[in-house]
């Protein structure tokens, strides 16, 4: 009984540290400037929504989301196409050096992205790649896939070969194996390495800030740079935070089945 109490103080003190700086953040978007600098408030005093207008109708405010949401979903997309083929080659085969390469790929992933960060700005400055979408998609891919590889080939392995065995006697093509029959055999790994590769590109900043000025410049990028002349307006960045919140939220909730089964089946 006491260990259980102890179970649930435990819990709801950890829930408690983790949603305060949330609701710190959604206080914050609901006060003027005034409010915040002026003293501690639990709550707003004078509720306003003027932060979130100015998101909502300032260009260079919202145009950060679309950018953000274009590069990351364009990341997500590379990823899969590349880390699909390049897992099940490694979850069925066995050739000169794959130990080896895999472990290559994995290195990649530990290294900090500031590593790349000069050759990536000179080559994409040299090729006409500076502040696009593809650009920062192209970049965090370098991560992006070695995870996905890594995960993707735990899922694959676990599905016997048998299953490509009959699709080959039945008349399948591999192509058509592939999509038809193995694919939704592996749906939480693939539902698992979207939700990896969306956090990644969504919440990466340096990549994002270096490689990009204006047109595809994300939106933590424009949120370090609110400085104006009457100094910072903690509201509207308070707001723009909180209203970046909400992609990683939904993207949770629609592949949260797919992640717990992930941490069941391993390599998660």
């Amino acid at each position: 009984m006491r260990q259980t109490r102890s179970k649930n103080v435990g819990i709801t003190l950890f829930i408690l540290l983790l949603l305060t700086p949330i609701y710190w953040l959604l206080n914050m978007s609901f006060k003027t400037n005034q409010e915040i600098l002026g003293g501690l408030t639990l709550w707003p005093q004078n509720f306003t929504l003027d932060n979130y207008a100015v998101i909502f109708t300032d260009p260079s405010w919202y145009s950060g989301y679309i950018n953000s949401m274009i590069y990351v979903s364009i990341n997500v997309v590379i990823t899969l196409l590349v880390a699909l083929p390049a897992a099940y080659a490694f979850s069925r085969y066995k050739f000169l050096g794959d130990k080896h390469l895999f472990f290559w790929l994995l290195s990649n992933r530990m290294a900090p992205p500031a590593v790349f960060l000069l050759p990536f700005f000179q080559l994409y400055s040299s090729i006409g790649l500076f502040d696009t979408h593809i650009a920062v998609a192209l970049a965090h891919c370098l991560f992006n896939v070695p995870l996905a590889v890594w995960i993707l080939e735990g899922f694959m392995s676990g599905v016997p070969r048998e299953y490509d065995e009959m699709a080959y006697i039945d008349g399948y093509s591999f192509p058509k194996f592939f999509v038809k029959v193995f694919l939704p055999m592996i749906r939480s790994g693939i539902g698992v390495t979207a939700f990896f590769a969306f956090m990644f590109s969504w919440v990466e900043l340096l990549l994002a800030r270096t490689l990009t000025s204006v047109d595809a410049q994300p939106i933590g990028a424009i949120m370090t740079r609110t400085i104006g002349a009457s100094g910072i307006d903690w509201g509207v960045l308070a707001a723009a935070g909180s209203l970046t919140i909400i992609p990683g939220l939904l993207v949770i909730w629609f592949v949260r089945n797919h992640v717990a089964k992930g941490f069941a089946l391993g390599r998660v």
